[in-house]
């Protein structure tokens, strides 16, 4: 049987939605794998324990009471440190703007939250995401979970490491020459980079940001599954 950590996001989703677990048990699981291998990998660089778990218990208050935030209700998900979330630094992994703390969410963030997805932590990637090896001057080297010796990609490669290791179901990074590709090729995973009308809200000349998702039995329908998800929740 496998272990909360392994599952798919949209498995995750279904259980949660079927009461077969609690929100604040797949939180509490993913936040274990980060205390249990991040050590190790330095993927994940700020840790959303306590704003998960209040996340968590309120979902699941939420579905006793039959509301269902949406198709992600209650699922974890992480961010790369480039993708602005309210209250927090957006460091693009460098010391300069660690403390460039902003004030509203991005729209894919934004559209991950509607879709009942709670937050557990923040990426690593390289300094202004200018490498496809992700090693900041900021938060340091991020390792590959297969291989330590090889690299997990960039930019995005906090996330790719994260979500191949089990720390993180699902997770937003962004792509302009193959920023979410190379790394999910490097780790083992999927992502998808949507066209400029999906779901990042972005126009052509911007990052497209979108998702990773971390099928073990390596299935991409997974990724776009939630794709298809999150897109249909921003024309609700």
């Amino acid at each position: 049987m496998s272990e909360i950590w392994q599952l798919s996001a949209t498995e995750l989703a279904q259980r949660i939605a079927r009461r077969q677990l609690s929100s604040i048990e797949v939180v509490d699981a993913h936040l274990a794998r980060i205390n249990t291998v991040n050590p190790t990998l330095n993927a994940v660089v700020r840790v959303l324990a306590d704003e998960a778990r209040a996340s968590a218990a309120l979902a699941d208050k939420r579905l006793a009471a039959g509301e269902m935030s949406g198709p992600l209700h209650g699922v974890p998900f992480t961010v790369k440190e480039n993708i602005d979330m309210s209250g927090l630094p957006t460091t693009w992994g460098v010391p300069a703007l660690a403390q460039a703390v902003v004030p509203t969410d991005a729209p894919v963030v934004e559209r991950m939250l509607a879709a009942g997805a709670i937050p557990i932590g923040r990426t690593n990637l390289p300094d202004m995401a200018l490498r496809i090896h992700t090693v900041s001057s900021l938060h340091g080297l991020t390792r590959n979970p297969w291989n330590p010796h090889r690299t997990a990609g960039g930019s995005s490669g906090g996330e790719a490491s994260a979500l191949a290791s089990g720390m993180s179901p699902i997770g937003l990074g962004n792509d302009i020459g193959g920023s979410l590709r190379n790394p999910a090729n490097a780790c083992g995973i999927a992502s998808i980079r949507p066209s400029a009308a999906g779901p990042s809200g972005a126009s052509p000349s911007l990052m497209h940001q979108w998702a990773f998702t971390r099928p073990l039995e390596h299935d991409p329908e997974k990724c776009v599954a939630v794709f298809r998800k999150d897109h249909a929740q921003t024309k609700t």
